[in-house]
């Protein structure tokens, strides 16, 4: 493709944290520059991406890709993609196909900045964008490939299993006038993702016609997915919505069972190239096929499972993203969401006007009533059970300026978004939202709840809290039974727990004990439950707690500390100590720690040897925004604003992140300028 004609007064400004600030006189060039910036942040992993969302990543690189090939095949990406590309309006047929050639003509400039086994995939298209956003946010967050191994160790023909795939999770406030210090309405933007591959997000600022917004976007999509303006906000949390069903079907006769009779599958073949490593290619068949629900995705003892999913004849979820930056009031705002083009996604918003808003966002399939598990696997053997229509944008959840000033959501259902509760889960179908609050989310309310003038510097200092809400659950019981143990261990446990601050920050004595007795007690427990009493919307705030078998805690607690004694040579290791933050070159202590024991400064760890462990997930893109005049913001990009190996932005705003900083953001010309490290003129 051609780069694109009249590109003079575009040109992309390049602070001090890596973010671009991108500056156009037209619209494509906006795309063509965002595409040229992310090319050059993260040009590397957007190529391998792209080559992914073909389905041809095993043509490309190898043996290891052959599994992602499959998953993009099976669920029919590629044709999709140009079926939606064939849908976009002129317009928007332009603007994928100006930011595919800003990404194209990046690599054409610095082709030794990229990988010579990526760019094999080069030129990339418009149509290669609809595929990966696709594969990103129908067939990784809404349903992904683990769904696959998740039915090969569960499907048992006429059982339920809960098959949710949901990928990720959030925090997001709004924060109403009346319960700001200053009388501004404040927004919190928390996404929690892993930090790697096709969950990374990208920073970055556009200025064009009818528009000025800054934030977000996820790698690859030439859209800002969480963003503000002048004017208005908003965030997103992975929401408990289920767009996704697997229908059971009997095989017969070649086909399958279907109103009493018996329906044939929609057979298709594809040949799927493998690259070996002599560099030879060899081919396999993967066969296809389709029944009135979806793909079939297994087979198993004369039954099989077909995916049905939500939104994939709705192709305008980008241009709606980027009407959403567009928006100047709620009126507008609301009138884009309505639009229901984006699949899933709880929708936090606030405004200079001073509204505030929670939708329960995303496309929800109106299912027929019926005595079987939405959640598990349904049966498929009649149109009964077969939902062919979605809810519309007025029959979802939604609160819009509660009495309470707040609103809130940790990936938990809408009905808890604040207190006193606005909205009433029976008024709506049982299948919209599952009825809990998980501990984080609780956390989230208290801290609202518990602060009637917040101000802007407080909802950076409630953003970092690390305090495990768990803890104030079980502590009390656990060490009132341990004054009685025999046991000098325990006793030692109790002692180091006491003294404990219930606190995950990186100088915290007593988290990694306490971690270690909870995993531990929930698998010993996994089937009786760990609590005395367990949640209920009537004490929604204050249930689950107490210890449900003290004996058995206390046994979990001798076999915690003996592994935290063993293992690190003291009870009161500090949880720094063990849990790091790693990449590249550095080598930081952690704070923050697992979803599971309620805490909202959430952070996943994997093992990296000698007992010690790297975060891995978890607070990726932070941002806090007062919509004051002029509306100011702080953000963080915890592992930095690029991939590339070499690139200094590579990592650099951990140090940020370990000391629970966030860094100022800059809007106006003369911020950026003042903070300018390099420029690019087209």
């Amino acid at each position: 493709m051609d780069r694109p004609s009249e590109l003079d007064q575009t040109e992309i400004l390049w602070d001090s944290w890596g973010v671009p600030h991108i500056y156009a006189v037209q619209e494509r060039n906006l795309f063509y520059a965002l595409g040229w910036a992310q090319a050059k942040s993260h040009g590397n992993l957007i190529l391998r991406l792209y080559g992914q969302a073909r389905g041809r990543g095993a043509e490309y690189w190898g043996q290891a890709y052959l599994p992602t090939d499959r998953w993009v095949r099976m669920m029919g990406i590629p044709q999709r993609a140009r079926n939606w590309y064939d849908a976009q309006s002129g317009e928007w047929k332009q603007y994928l196909d100006s930011f595919a050639q800003g990404i194209n003509a990046y690599a054409q400039e610095h082709p030794d900045q990229l990988s010579e086994e990526l760019r094999i995939i080069l030129p990339v298209n418009g149509r290669d964008v609809l595929a990966h956003a696709q594969r990103v946010i129908h067939f990784s967050f809404l349903t992904s490939p683990g769904l696959l191994q998740s039915v090969d160790r569960q499907w048992n023909p006429g059982q339920s299993a809960q098959l949710s795939s949901n990928t990720g999770g959030s925090n997001g406030w709004a924060i109403g006038p009346s319960r700001s210090q200053s009388g501004n309405a404040l927004l919190l933007a928390n996404p929690h993702l892993p930090w790697f591959d096709l969950y990374l997000w990208y920073e970055a600022h556009l200025v064009g016609p009818g528009i000025d917004a800054y934030g977000a976007s996820l790698v690859g999509f030439p859209v800002l997915g969480i963003a503000f303006n002048d004017s208005l906000g908003w965030t997103h949390t992975v929401n408990a919505q289920d767009g996704d069903d697997l229908y059971e079907l009997t095989l017969a006769e070649g086909g399958y069972r279907w109103n009493g009779g018996v329906q044939e599958f929609e057979t298709t073949q594809e040949i799927l190239t493998v690259k070996q490593k002599d560099g030879s290619l060899r081919e396999e068949k993967l066969i296809l096929k389709q029944s009135v629900h979806g793909p079939v995705i297994a087979e198993k003892n004369g039954k099989a499972l077909a995916l049905r999913i939500v939104g994939l004849d709705q192709s305008a979820m980008l241009a709606q993203s980027w009407d959403m930056m567009r928006a100047g009031n709620l009126e507008e705002f609301e009138a884009v969401l309505r639009r229901l083009q984006i699949p899933l996604f709880t929708v936090i918003y606030a405004d200079r006007d001073g509204h505030i808003m929670h939708f329960f966002g995303g496309i929800t399939p109106r299912r027929p009533a019926g005595a079987w598990d939405w959640s598990g696997i349904v049966p498929g053997d009649t149109s009964e059970t077969l939902w062919r229509e979605t809810h519309s944008y007025d029959e979802l959840p939604k609160v819009v300026d509660p009495q309470s000033g707040w609103l809130q959501n940790a990936n938990d259902p809408p009905w808890t978004t604040t207190f006193p509760p606005v909205l009433e889960a029976s008024q709506f179908p049982p299948y919209m939202a599952p009825r809990r609050m998980r501990l984080r989310a609780q956390h989230s309310a208290h801290m609202l709840m518990e602060d009637e003038s917040i101000t802007f510097e407080e909802l950076i200092l409630y953003k970092h809290s690390t305090h495990v809400e768990l803890a104030d659950r079980l502590l009390d019981d656990l060490l009132a039974a341990a004054q009685q143990s025999t046991s000098d261990l325990v006793r030692q446990a109790a002692q180091v727990l006491t003294s404990w601050d219930r606190k995950t920050d990186a100088q915290s004595r007593g988290a990694v004990l306490f971690e270690a007795f909870f995993q531990e007690l929930n698998r010993s427990q996994s089937d009786s439950g760990i609590f005395a009493l367990n949640w209920s919307e009537e004490s929604a705030l204050e249930t689950p707690k107490g210890l449900a078998d003290q004996e058995a805690a206390l046994k979990a607690l001798e076999i915690a500390a003996n592994r935290v004694q063993s293992d690190y040579g003291t009870l009161g290791v500090e949880w720094g100590k063990v849990n790091r933050l790693r990449i590249a070159d550095q080598d930081l202590p952690a704070n923050g720690g697992p979803d599971s024991l309620g805490i909202f400064r959430a952070l996943s760890f994997g093992g990296i040897g000698q007992g010690l462990r790297r975060a891995t997930s978890g607070d990726s893109f932070v941002m806090a925004v007062e919509f004051s005049s002029p509306v100011r913001a702080r953000a963080l990009m915890s592992y930095g604003n690029s991939s590339q190996p070499d690139s200094p932005f590579l990592g650099d705003q951990l140090q940020l992140f370990a000391r629970k900083e966030l860094r100022p953001v800059w809007r106006t010309r003369e911020e950026i300028e003042t903070h300018l490290e390099s420029r690019k003129v087209f």
